[in-house]
């Protein structure tokens, strides 16, 4: 295929690509329709109307398009599909490898020119072997998409699986929080603290921070994608619930429809009380917002956008306000919320099946090891020698 006709494909992968705009980051459009096929794009538009999740295309575009990039520099080639075994068993060796046998011996690992390709365009920043839980996602989406396209691929290989478990115990790379500081209530008031003011980012910012941690520590994703259809107002609470002729609160419901581990015709909902609920209404009654979006960007003079944000951009949000308030903007991010509001919830005393119904966390050992760390942190066994 000469230039022309190459451009000419990237172009209408690009306008493919449109129609899945709403899902696919539309910043990274050019990059993906740079390396999908043709083959490819149809495979995510088919996906899409399948009714997959919108998180999980975004993982499977965004993984698809590395994998493409990476048989491009290792093979000079595409992605063949059905991928032979051999390919699946490179992909391993190049991503999980030993640091200290690659100190003898340079060929172990990556090769350096596969390496040098992929950081030359953007598609490898880290240094040393992958991390063992994105290489298993990777090598599932790659399953997921033969499947897709009716093939059955290698992927339960045994000689790939063993290839894998013993990969994985070379690479020994222990696992990282995705958040390295939880933002806890006494964080989260530091950063509400900045947002202190009339201007409308302000108040934007403040009823997110707030909502997405009250509302039981809201994956980013979900808070970009929270639309007013899902909030409804509800009978006002007592401050204390022993007295009911206590002081009244305020209280919304959200109802979360399609989640990372839920569906969306569950029906989940999680409440809001009091100061989350105070703040959003105000941000909402300040943007106009009579539909859709509830939390949108807002360019550098301060005119609110239709568009809503972006996971990336509520990311960016909280490390934002966290330099802003005197912090290291690196020890945290979005998911800070989420960690925060269960290490919170195990400082005060709140059940964790109680917990667990705010956060909406399916997993009991993931949640119990925010409950874990807190009373190892406050308990006597490490503090035999205080």
């Amino acid at each position: 295929m000469n230039n022309a006709a190459a451009l000419a494909a990237e172009d209408r992968r690009a306008l493919e690509l449109d129609a899945l705009s709403a899902i696919l980051p539309i910043d990274r459009r050019d990059a993906l329709a740079s390396l999908l096929t043709d083959d490819d794009v149809a495979t995510l538009k088919h996906l899409a109307g399948e009714g997959i999740g919108d998180n999980s295309l975004r993982a499977l575009a965004s993984d698809l398009a590395y994998l493409e990039a990476w048989s491009l520099a290792a093979t000079g080639a595409p992605l063949p599909w059905p991928a032979p075994e051999s390919l699946a068993l490179k992909f391993v060796a190049h991503h999980l490898w030993d640091p200290q046998k690659r100190e003898t011996d340079a060929a172990h690992g990556m090769p350096a020119a596969v390496e040098a390709a992929l950081r030359e365009k953007g598609h490898l920043r880290k240094v040393g072997p992958h991390a063992p839980a994105t290489v298993k996602r990777r090598l599932a989406h790659w399953g997921t998409l033969h499947r897709w396209r009716g093939f059955d691929g290698p992927f339960s290989a045994p000689t790939l699986r063993a290839a894998l478990r013993l990969a994985v115990r070379a690479s020994a790379r222990p696992r990282g929080r995705k958040s390295q500081k939880a933002v806890t209530r006494a964080v989260l008031d530091q950063l509400v603290a900045g947002c202190d003011s009339n201007r409308l980012v302000d108040l934007r910012d403040g009823a997110l921070l707030l909502t997405a941690f009250a509302s039981g520590g809201r994956r980013r994703s979900e808070i970009a994608g929270l639309r007013l259809e899902q909030i409804f107002r509800e009978p006002p609470v007592p401050l204390d619930p022993a007295d009911p002729r206590s002081q009244a609160l305020p209280c919304l419901s959200i109802l979360l429809g399609r989640t990372k581990t839920g569906s969306a015709d569950e029906e989940s909902r999680v409440l809001l009380i009091g100061p989350p609920v105070l703040a959003l209404e105000a941000w909402i009654a300040k943007a106009g917002i009579a539909k859709g979006a509830v939390f949108r960007a807002i360019d550098r003079w301060g005119t609110l956008q239709d568009q809503a944000l972006t996971p990336q951009a509520v990311n960016l949000l909280v490390k934002a306000r966290c330099a802003q308030a005197g912090l290291d903007p690196a020890a945290f991010s979005a998911h800070g919320l989420r960690s925060g509001f269960l290490t919170e919830a195990a400082r005060r005393g709140v059940p964790l099946p109680a917990a667990m119904r705010q956060s909406q966390h399916r997993s009991l050992q993931q949640a119990a090891r925010y409950y874990n760390d807190s009373e190892a942190r406050l308990g006597a066994a490490a503090r035999l020698l205080v």
